[in-house]
């Protein structure tokens, strides 16, 4: 049980035994042993004939065979499925497992009253099986439930989709509908595929993507992605990605193969159940034999070391490790994406959870990267007539700050006439707006234009200038404005023990240096080239403290080099992004610089989980092993240090899920 994402299941060693997780997957759905009612029935039937046969033997006494053949119904009602397990992996070759020290620990302590000096021990051993049975039922409960967790939470992909087609709209299954298809979206419907709005406006209930509760509204033009949920309107879509290409598709498959990349917490629990099973194997039949021999009363001693074997064999069944250790990792990746954290595997995980130095990229990660009018200063005339001026020759432009221009003061259809538009390389855009020469760009054009012109002294951006008829009419300052939570997220990546931030831009000093300042950044760069960037990151990661971790955060398209250099790679803003989806360690579903801080929360928190798990486990287990070999330990209590650390441990792994 080494490889699935949930338990540790090795699919590459053709086990015949999967987990039950996998099971649940439908690996093996015929075997019954696994279903928690068919496990309560057997548990029922066990336990009452247990009961039954312990009162028979207390009111007549009976030869030893006849006990065990009293006892044996409640024993292979119990443990049949064990033994057969065990019998098989035998067969193929992999005895070391947890249904192989239950079976020679159990069918030992029924036979060890036939040896001389020895008690029977027929309760005691259907009980052993009983409880590991009982065990085995609060795994399954539990797996289910982490499980049925993480099922709901995916549940984003659409069974049909409503397509046009013939002038009448048809369900189809979503593998069937193509590239440039109308899909018609009705309200409580997911979106099938990614596309475009053409017709229609709506809310989307997005949490199943980004975590967000708030819905998003949406209207034709707008782009939306498959696994959101269409609120109120009717909305008609074309198609822009096939089913298979859709981000729920891609998203489910990030899901769905993150246990491919195991953390050092898994591969150490791989390597340790490798070794150490066997070795308990052999340790305990040296305690069976040894001592008896050393003592010169073979057969005297013998039945009580071998009772102190079959003790040793219990407790020592690493399950406890090789189930929790995993289901927590899985727990943790299905947390975070309840959180529209995607995590692509656990080793990931592990080195977000040492996360010690957090490099930003300014734009569209800490900024909006939308240019926005935060200042205007006019002369001689308003600020309202600047901005009308500015936007009327702007009108045609594609530029990002002409379409800032033109947002803060939307002027089309005012009756007013724009003739002889000239735009200048390099300078600005000069046109005549009511009959006056308007001219708006730098202040090279304003040279050309016989403007005095001044600096703005007030605000940091880029400053457009404007001449009227060659005189200087004023400025206004176009910057790209600072996310709402940027500044909060960068106090909670201190507050998770992140020592130092810093932010890496193409920009120009003055406005990365406003920047850092205006949200507590460590450290800033500024006008630097794509490989300057990656030059930057090296020298961090030489100088980050040792065990510890560096994460890039960036839009993951134009970031990239920089994403694959960092010890994690986190796109965030990725949302129906491929570039960043294939790009990064690490994608945020929605554009909050917040969600780092989350990310790194949720994976310090999984990984302490993870250690409480080990340590527990085998602190316990440990203990009862040397009472065990002093003959302190009765059988109960070595049931509890496999059965009963298992069922706290995975109870325990459940919690990564929150």
């Amino acid at each position: 049980m080494m490889g699935c994402a949930c338990c540790g299941h090795d699919e590459d060693k053709d086990e015949e035994k999967p987990c039950s997780c996998c099971e649940a997957e439908g690996e093996d759905e015929d075997d019954d042993d696994e279903d928690p009612e068919v496990l309560k029935k057997k548990i029922l039937i066990s336990a009452i004939l247990l009961v039954a046969a312990v009162i028979v033997t207390h009111i007549w006494e009976f030869p030893l065979l006849v006990q065990l053949v009293l006892f044996l119904p409640a024993y292979l009602v119990a443990g049949g499925s064990v033994l057969k397990e065990a019998g098989e992996n035998l067969v193929a070759g992999h005895p070391f497992d947890e249904d192989f020290l239950m079976a020679v620990a159990t069918v030992g302590a029924l036979l060890i009253g036939f040896i001389p000096g020895g008690d029977p021990m027929f309760a005691e051993a259907v009980f052993v099986m009983l409880f590991f049975q009982v065990g085995e039922l609060f795994e399954g409960i539990a797996e289910g439930n982490s499980r049925r967790s993480i099922s709901q939470l995916m549940d984003i992909r659409p069974d049909t989709a409503n397509v046009e087609r013939n002038g009448e709209v048809v369900v189809v299954d979503p593998n069937d509908v193509k590239i440039g298809e109308v899909v018609v979206i009705k309200p409580g419907e997911k979106v099938p595929m990614d596309g475009t709005i053409i017709e229609g406006s709506s809310s989307l209930n997005t949490v199943a993507i980004t975590g967000e509760s708030v819905p998003r509204d949406v209207e034709a033009g707008d782009d939306i992605i498959s696994g959101c949920v269409n609120v109120s309107g009717v909305l008609r879509v074309k198609v822009t990605k096939v089913f298979g290409e859709s981000t729920a598709a891609k998203i489910l498959d990030l899901v769905e193969n993150a246990g491919e990349s195991k953390s050092r917490s898994e591969n150490f629990i791989t390597r340790f159940a490798k070794v150490y099973t066997p070795i308990v194997v052999y340790a305990a039949i040296a305690v069976a034999i040894i001592p008896p021999l050393a003592s010169g009363n073979f057969m005297g001693s013998f039945a009580t070391w071998l009772l102190r074997a079959l003790t040793f064999l219990v407790v020592s069944c690493p399950c406890a490790l090789v189930l929790s250790v995993p289901l927590t990792f899985f727990g943790g990746i299905g947390g975070a994406s309840k959180e529209g954290i995607l995590i692509k595997g656990s080793n990931f995980m592990d080195a977000l959870s040492t996360a010690d130095t957090v490099v930003f990229d300014k734009t569209g990660t800490l900024t909006r990267g939308v240019f926005a009018v935060t200042a205007v200063h006019p002369d001689e005339i308003d600020e309202r007539e600047l901005l009308h001026l500015a936007a009327h020759v702007e009108e045609y432009s594609t530029h990002p700050i002409a379409a800032a221009l033109r947002d803060a003061f939307p002027c089309v259809g005012d009756g007013c006439e724009i003739k002889d538009t000239q735009e200048i390389a390099g300078q600005g855009i000069v046109a005549y707006v009511q009959g006056r020469r308007v001219a708006v760009g730098n202040t090279r054009l304003m040279e050309a234009e016989g403007a005095k012109w001044h600096l703005c002294e007030h605000d940091e951006g880029t400053c457009i200038h404007v001449a009227i008829d060659g005189t200087y009419a004023g400025h206004i300052v176009i910057s790209d404005q600072v996310k709402p939570d940027a500044a909060q997220a960068i106090r909670d990546m201190k507050a998770e023990g992140v020592h130092k931030t810093v932010m890496l831009t193409g920009d120009r000093e003055e406005v990365a240096q406003g920047v850092a300042q205006e949200l507590g950044l460590d450290e800033y760069h500024a006008e630097l080239l794509p490989a300057d960037k990656v030059d930057q990151v090296e020298r961090l990661l030489k100088a980050k403290p040792e065990g510890t971790s560096l994460a890039f955060v960036g839009d993951g398209i134009n970031d990239a080099p920089v994403l694959a250099r960092a010890d994690v790679g986190i796109a965030m803003g990725a949302l129906g992004s491929d570039a960043a989806i294939e790009a990064a360690d690490v994608v945020l579903m929605d554009d909050k610089p917040s969600k780092v801080a989350v990310a790194i929360r949720i994976a310090r928190r999984t990984i302490k989980i993870a250690r409480e798990n080990i340590i527990f486990a085998i602190a316990v287990k440990v203990a009862i092993l040397i009472l065990a070999l002093f003959g302190m330990a009765p059988m109960w209590l070595a049931v509890f240090g496999d059965v009963g650390v298992m069922v706290l441990c995975v109870l325990n792994a459940t919690r990564a899920l929150k």
